[in-house]
């Protein structure tokens, strides 16, 4: 070859080097992207029911759900309509929700027997007699001109909430008649205070129990007001006559978090590999999170070890690959019954894991294998209810590729409060066709062989474009010198 004619044939080698080289690549592509995503790829379905007109809607994912799916991250999930289109779709991790209870607190009582005094009842004095930490112990009134007396003596109400009222905001009181009273009615102010000194009016409200000939009560025995802390508070009456009610108790709201609800699978035990191994078939795509044992009835205490198989292959051709145990977590499992009573251990935590099979390892001898408790948190599914119903939600095909989107694509504009209150979808029993993808036992197994062939093949290709590249720089550089 002269040297008028060696750029030619560098460029011809080169082109022959992609050609290869695209050659190769376009059935990996090809083979990445699947034939068809059609409602008949997938081999399980549930219907849905989406019930009124709204457009967004939202759907804990159900337990066949996660039995079905053969993938971890369950890409395979689909919704469709009724004529086949796809649905988009957004998978949400569900977070704790606000829960608001109420704590009663118990109020002393304590009647003044006063003369009402001309202007607004802040101007009434009022000796209080107290203990060291704070505890009401006597109320009275200072000296005043005589008025006409109360009709059972008082004319003022004095509460006393104790302690805990000083940490805790109160939002309510709840009234009580006392032994004989029926029917009742009146209107009653309210003031509170920290110190028995200074004052605050916080509101007034009426108080009615009404009977008819019948005996029965229509009552309105609440007073309402915005929620602060206090511990003392002064009742006067408006209207109707002064009564000493058998009890008064003050209402404080609570604001808890309440945990998403956990779904949970029992599954029998099988013989493991190895003497004292349990097997627990499983699915792939449970996201575990908490695991326990069920005894049975038996008194048994079982130190284990939970985790799973790893094969290795050996490193000399035409040897068989080995089995090895790789735990994931240990603890102790007990179910005792002691001074008649039954003692027994609870679920352990552990990082969300998604596994096939779950092997238990203990060495507890003349104990009857458990059978294994799996719990996690089932994700909820929010969609766009924006196609011809009814709904089908497939699942159950290895090779599928993601289609969940984005929350923003789904409900844009949505605050998190909006999405934890959207109208529910409901689940139907589960339907099992004829897939046209295989995703028999052995088709996840099947996936990852034709991947990492497919990998091979890709590398096969890199190192044969690298020789060529390599035979092109040594016939360079000979031409060269």
């Amino acid at each position: 070859m002269n040297q008028g004619s060696m750029p030619m044939s560098n460029l011809s080698l080169a082109a022959l080097c992609l050609a290869a080289l695209a050659a190769t690549a376009s059935p990996l592509a090809a083979a990445k992207a699947p034939a068809s995503d059609v409602p008949a790829d997938y081999r399980y379905a549930l219907p849905l029911t989406v019930g009124g007109r709204e457009s967004v809607v939202q759907l804990r994912l159900p337990k066949d759900v996660y039995l079905h799916a053969r993938t971890a991250d369950l890409r395979d999930v689909r919704l469709f309509d009724a004529l086949g289109n796809k649905l988009p779709f957004s998978l949400q991790e569900p977070m704790p929700r606000p829960e608001r209870s109420r704590r009663d607190l118990p109020v002393r009582l304590f009647g003044v027997r006063a003369a009402r005094p001309a202007g607004p009842v802040g101007e009434m004095d009022i000796d209080v007699r107290r203990s060291g930490d704070g505890t009401v112990l006597s109320v009275s009134t200072s000296t005043r001109p005589a008025a006409p007396e109360a009709a059972d003596g008082i004319d003022t109400l004095v509460l006393d909430l104790g302690a805990a009222a000083t940490t805790a905001a109160i939002d309510a009181l709840r009234f009580s008649l006392p032994a004989g009273v029926s029917g009742y009615s009146a209107r009653v102010a309210l003031e509170v205070s920290d110190d028995l000194t200074r004052w605050d009016a916080v509101g007034e409200s009426e108080l009615s129990w009404l009977v008819n000939e019948r005996k029965e009560t229509l009552a309105s025995a609440r007073m309402e007001f915005d929620a602060r802390a206090f511990r003392y508070a002064r009742l006067s009456w408006r209207q109707g006559r002064p009564l000493r009610f058998a009890s008064i108790t003050a209402e404080s709201p609570l604001d808890t978090w309440v945990a998403p609800q956990l779904e949970r699978l029992v599954i029998e035990p099988g013989p493991g590999r190895f003497p004292g191994d349990h097997v627990y078939p499983a699915s792939l795509a449970i996201p575990v999170q908490r695991i326990g044992l069920d005894l049975g009835e038996q008194n048994a205490v079982v130190p284990a070890q939970l985790g799973h198989y790893v094969e290795l292959p050996d490193r000399q051709a035409g040897k068989a690959s080995t089995w090895h145990f790789a735990p994931l977590a240990a603890a102790t499992f007990y179910q005792l019954t002691q001074g008649s009573k039954r003692r027994a251990s609870g679920e352990i935590s552990i990082p969300p894991a998604h596994r096939a099979e779950w092997v238990l390892r203990t060495q507890a001898a003349g104990v009857a294998a458990p059978r294994l408790r799996l719990a996690w948190t089932p994700s909820t599914l929010v969609f766009l209810a924006n196609g011809k119903p009814p709904y089908r939600l497939a699942f159950g095909r290895a090779d599928a590729r993601p289609a969940a989107v984005d929350l923003t694509q789904v409900a844009p504009g949505f605050s998190a409060a909006e999405i934890a209150s959207l109208g529910n979808a409901v689940a139907g029993p589960l339907e099992t066709r004829t897939a046209a993808v295989s995703d028999g036992p052995g088709a996840a197994e099947q996936a990852a062989a034709a991947a990492r062939m497919r990998l091979f093949a890709l590398w096969g290709a890199l190192l044969a474009g690298v020789g060529v590249l390599g035979f092109m720089a040594w016939r360079l550089i000979r031409q060269m010198r």
